[in-house]
């Protein structure tokens, strides 16, 4: 009762704020989602997403390094492939000497603490841009399924820490489980995308692959929006196929989602800032409209406040160089 309680009394100064606060966010909460090109010594940047550059293996090496330097610990990888490789198959995904393999040595090669995650999806290797082959107008989900189990082996066999199935195909997650263990890759894990929806959110991206759909949309196999107990199922039944992580994406205008997939799983909770949030704080700070550096700082503690255990973000190098301040 006031005046007995006063709750400005943890407030007074920053040292008291400091002391009392719930939510601490370090480095160690960040992966970094990279883009890979082919080539020797090339940086390609992304307009819609300004200071997010697609780099050849060499210069993707390089940022991995200063990345380690700074105290983040884990990246998530893509690779743009180029469209002669494309089909509807997906089968460039699991090969040995492809774009992801090559980087997945050359990074564990030069940083071998770093945890890699490579992506495992067909988009980037699809004529049609989907997630999973398909016949007739339609994705087809099991031999969707067995692709991305193809594509996870070679992750592994290249050197991969986890694989990170973005699909949101059925049964993936336990297919891939199968494969790993049958295969001696007992210590690989897998970090599932099991809440992925629908989102107008993740345009940047696309431009960053050209791995726009050439048709229709996602909404057959990503999630709904307006869905919560969806997301809870999904993230559920992901658990008992054997992910090790489960993440919900997008972040920050899902963190009702965030909350009650932490609390109903027991394993890791990973969310995705994706590309049109990263984007949409880039325009209105060079608009002058919000201070960038508080906006980032607050979104990236707000998604560790709703439950996530690690945040994949395009700003964690200068979320990180700031905390080390």
């Amino acid at each position: 009762m006031f005046p007995i309680h006063r709750n400005r009394r943890l407030r007074t100064t920053e040292a008291m704020r400091a002391l009392v606060r719930e939510t601490v966010l370090t480095p160690n909460d960040f992966m970094f989602p990279m883009f890979i090109a082919e080539g020797q010594n090339v940086e390609i940047p992304i307009p819609s997403m300004p200071g997010i550059f697609r780099r050849s293996i060499d210069l993707t090496v390089m940022e991995v390094k200063e990345l380690w330097s700074l105290g983040v610990k884990a990246v998530n990888i893509y690779v743009k492939v180029s469209d002669n490789l494309k089909d509807n198959t997906g089968k460039e995904a699991w090969n040995p000497d492809g774009l992801m393999q090559q980087a997945i040595k050359a990074i564990k090669d030069a940083v071998p603490g770093m945890v890699v995650m490579p992506d495992v999806a067909l988009d980037p290797y699809s004529i049609y841009g989907h997630d999973g082959i398909v016949e007739n107008g339609e994705i087809l989900n099991d031999p969707t399924v067995d692709a991305l189990t193809r594509m996870s082996l070679s992750h592994a066999d290249a050197g991969a820490d986890f694989v990170a199935p973005s699909d949101m195909m059925d049964g993936r997650v336990l297919a891939i489980r199968k494969a790993l263990e049958e295969n001696g890759h007992h210590n690989v894990g897998i970090m599932s995308y099991s809440a992925k929806y629908a989102s107008s959110f993740y345009g940047p991206f696309r431009d960053a692959l050209d791995s726009a759909p050439g048709f229709g949309d996602k909404k057959t196999y990503q999630m709904d929006y307006a869905n919560r107990i969806e997301a809870i199922k999904e993230a559920l039944h992901d658990v008992e196929e054997g992910a090790d992580i489960v993440m919900v994406k997008p972040g920050i205008a899902y963190l009702d989602i965030v909350r009650e997939v932490k609390n109903a799983v027991h394993v890791p909770v990973s969310v995705y800032q994706v590309s049109g949030e990263y984007a949409m704080i880039k325009a209105a700070a060079e608009k002058g409209w919000l201070d960038h550096d508080r906006i980032m700082l607050e979104q990236l503690h707000c998604i560790k406040r709703a439950g996530a255990d690690i945040i994949s973000t395009y700003f964690a190098k200068e979320a990180a160089i700031l905390l080390n301040k």
